[in-house]
């Protein structure tokens, strides 16, 4: 319950955000910070929860943005079912490459490393294909009514990406009190001493592979619905799987806020240092770098991490003054 509590109150603040900023510029930042979010959300049911490091989000956040996009541009189908087509078949697309790489037994670094080569090669087969736009990508019309899930306001663009972040935090939390999530973080902790307990290690990770990559998959169709045109290197490049992985590891990898948290100290970095240094080819990607480094070397456990250690020092002696009195 506290947990729920948690989540409405969060949620509220953030909601009555745009009924105090009117600056489009302040609104498409926390668009962008919320979409990361939804992305880091998803990698961490994965790899925070899961344990399983994936490379290779991307290959889930491109296909729900190609999928919005050529079914609502080649074939006319209403942007809402795209939505929806586009997040079922991210899903199936984790669902195939979890049931190739965990059944093959890959794990650790060989399993990163899998996942990176997945989403490479959607990216140059996205790259080609006449049905993507091949080199030249993918346009969608812009057409401004609710049926076309295309708004004039950013506020309702910012409610609706808001409204989607909600759902992954209730499904983090849910995940944290489930048999389904005991299992995942036992397989997390130690794979084999959970397979001895008689949990079916390789189902657990596939079905928490479908989760992460159906939310992430979501993350792709906003971006195709909020900019109106994707490509193989937006879709499927390395950014998108480096930011998705960062901003949870950065708030906090196994928790519900981390990447949030994460995802609203990255867009904040990489905003400064394009007011400072201009927009320097591949500066962001520096200061991500080094934030990483300095959060493992000082925090492992995150931001979130560091402020629970922080409130835990503070706060046990002043228990002990009250014990004392």
């Amino acid at each position: 319950m506290r947990g729920l509590l948690q989540i409405a109150v969060v949620v509220a603040v953030l909601a009555a955000v745009p009924l105090v900023v009117q600056s489009n510029t302040t609104l498409n930042f926390l668009v962008v910070t919320l979409l990361i979010a939804l992305a880091g959300q998803g990698w961490n049911i994965l790899g925070g929860y899961g344990g399983q490091y994936s490379f290779g989000h991307a290959a889930f956040f491109g296909t729900g943005a190609y999928v919005t996009a050529i079914l609502q541009v080649r074939y006319g189908v209403n942007a809402w079912l795209a939505f929806g087509a586009g997040i079922v078949l991210g899903a199936a697309v984790g669902g195939v490459i979890g049931a190739l790489t965990f059944r093959a037994g890959l794990r650790g670094s060989y399993f990163a490393l899998v996942s990176l080569a997945f989403a490479e090669v959607l990216r140059i087969v996205a790259s080609v294909a006449p049905i993507t736009g091949a080199g030249v990508g993918t346009l969608v019309k812009l057409d401004l009514r609710v049926e076309a899930l295309q708004f004039q306001s950013r506020a309702v663009f910012y409610w609706v990406i808001l409204a989607l972040v909600a759902v992954s935090l209730l499904v983090a939390q849910r995940l944290e009190r489930t048999r389904f999530g005991t299992w995942l973080i036992a397989v997390r902790e130690n794979e084999d001493a959970a397979k001895a307990l008689g949990v079916n290690a390789t189902q657990v990770k596939l079905g928490a592979m479908v989760i992460s990559a159906a939310i992430t998959a979501a993350a792709g169709c906003f971006y195709t619905q909020y900019f109106l045109f994707v490509d193989s290197g937006i879709a499927f490049g390395t950014r998108m799987s480096i930011e998705a992985l960062l901003t949870p590891i950065i708030g906090g990898a196994g928790t519900v806020f981390g990447p949030l948290l994460g995802a609203l100290v990255v867009q904040a970095l990489g905003e400064g240092a394009k007011l400072v240094a201009g927009d320097a080819p591949g500066l962001s990607l520096i200061v991500y770098g080094c934030v990483l480094v300095l959060v493992i070397a000082f925090a492992p456990r995150g931001l979130i991490g560091l402020v629970e250690t922080i409130y835990r020092r503070v706060a046990r002696p002043t228990k002990r003054e009250a014990a004392h009195d």
